[in-house]
C-alpha cells in the first residue's frame, strides 16, 4: 500500500486494488465530514444526489473519498468482479479517478434484514475546509481473506466453517487489516471514532480480547454491528472504521 496525494479532493489516499482504494485522510485544513443517506436509491442516481449536494456546499465532486453500499445479497466471486467493473465505470464518469487508481474509499455489504431491490448507496464520506485540528479518516471495509488483493475462493479463511473457534480468526486477521490501514494513512486507533462490524454470527466470545481491547482506546466507543453479510458467498466477518468529527443525515425525497 502507498499514500498518495488527490490534490483537487484535498485528501490523501492509500492504494488498494481496481475498483477502491484501502482508506482516505484528510489534507490539513480539511476534514472529512460523514453523510448517511436516508432512504433508498440506485447508485446511479445517489451519485447525481451527492454531486448536487457538493455543489451546493461549495465542493468539487473530487472532494468525494468514501462510499458505503448496500446490495441485496452477497455475490460469487465472479458476479463480485462483474459488480466492481461496472461500479468503476460510473465512477470514471464523474472524473474521480487518478490514473489508473480509483482514490475512493468502499465498504460493500449485504444486510441479513430488510429487503433491497438494488444496490444501493448508504452513506458517504467527503471533504470540507475545516479548523479541525485532528485526523479525519475512513479505512475501507475488509472482509475475512488472507490477502485483500485476492478475491478467490481459496482466498477464504477457514472456508466453510463459521463456528466461534473460526469467527475469532476471522476477526482477528480483519484487525490486523484495520491496524495495518490506519498506519498506512498515519493515524491510530486513538484517532478512530466508529468501529463497524458486518456479521450474522455471534461476536460475543471473542468480542473484547479480539476487537476491543486491542482498539483501545477507541474500544471504549463501543462497535455499531450491522447485522449483514459482506459482499461476497463464503465470507462472514466484514469491518471498517473511521475517525470524524461531524456526520450529518440526509434525507432523500
Amino acid at each position: 500500500m502507498q499514500l498518495k496525494r488527490n490534490l483537487a479532493g484535498n485528501y490523501n489516499y492509500l492504494t488498494g486494488i481496481a475498483p477502491y482504494s484501502s482508506g482516505v485522510v484528510a489534507d490539513m485544513g480539511y476534514e472529512v465530514r460523514h453523510a448517511q443517506i436516508f432512504g433508498q436509491k440506485p447508485i446511479d442516481e445517489a451519485l447525481k444526489i451527492v454531486a448536487s449536494f457538493l455543489s451546493n456546499e461549495g465542493r468539487p465532486m473530487q472532494a468525494l473519498c468514501a462510499i458505503e453500499l448496500r446490495i441485496p445479497e452477497p455475490l460469487s466471486f465472479s458476479g463480485f468482479a462483474n459488480f466492481n467493473v461496472q461500479y468503476r465505470n460510473l465512477i470514471e464518469q464523474y472524473d474521480l479517478l487518478l490514473g489508473t487508481d480509483n482514490p475512493i474509499a468502499r465498504t460493500n455489504i449485504a444486510p441479513a434484514v430488510g429487503e433491497l431491490s438494488y444496490p444501493s448507496m448508504y452513506a458517504f464520506s467527503y471533504t470540507v475546509e475545516s479548523d479541525v485540528t485532528v485526523p479525519t479518516f475512513v479505512v475501507a471495509g475488509a472482509g475475512d481473506l488472507r490477502d485483500q488483493s485476492e478475491l478467490a475462493p481459496e482466498g477464504i479463511i477457514l472456508s466453510g466453517r463459521t463456528d466461534q473457534a473460526a469467527m475469532r480468526s476471522k476477526a482477528a486477521t480483519v484487525m490486523r487489516v484495520m491496524h495495518e490501514r490506519l498506519l498506512g494513512l498515519g493515524v491510530s486507533w486513538m484517532d478512530v471514532t466508529d468501529i463497524n462490524v458486518y456479521a450474522t454470527e455471534p461476536l460475543a466470545s471473542f468480542l473484547v480480547e479480539v476487537i476491543l481491547e486491542p482498539a483501545a482506546p477507541a474500544g471504549r466507543y463501543g462497535i455499531r454491528w450491522h447485522y449483514s453479510h459482506p459482499p461476497i458467498q463464503g465470507l462472514a466477518f466484514e469491518m471498517n472504521v473511521r475517525g470524524v468529527r461531524n456526520s450529518i443525515v440526509l434525507r432523500l425525497s
